[in-house]
């Protein structure tokens, strides 16, 4: 598991810096047309359309397995909602039917609080 957590870390680093790196801004200092470093390599629009793209696919296909664990795991949260919901409802009634019925009987120790 925790190389898992090291992979994936470790992929989405190389992923921000790839993108850091391609969106930064241009140098100040223009370039001779015929000679190109390869640190300061310019993206086509073609590869940045493609780099936008699979980005937005790798989101969505993110959110698509969050909205199904959160489809699958709703049932549930209601259900449990629901149990709550009506223990809540037995434990009104339960203090509702004792306090009925303890004013309801005659208490004995009436004439004995009376003396004190």
């Amino acid at each position: 598991m925790r190389g898992q957590e090291d992979q994936q870390s470790r992929v989405f680093c190389e992923l921000s810096a790839l993108v850091f790196n391609l969106l930064r801004t241009p140098p100040i200092v223009p370039e001779s047309p015929g000679r190109r470093s390869p640190a300061g390599a310019q993206i086509t629009p073609a590869g940045f359309a493609s780099l936008l793209l699979g980005i937005s696919v790798a989101l969505m296909l993110c959110g698509s397995v969050t909205f199904f664990i959160g489809f699958m795991l709703m049932p549930w949260v209601l259900g449990l909602v629901m149990v709550l919901y009506v223990a809540g409802i037995v434990s009104s009634l339960s203090v509702l039917g004792r306090s009925i019925l303890c004013y309801a009987t005659p208490r004995k120790d009436r004439s004995e609080w009376k003396l004190i």
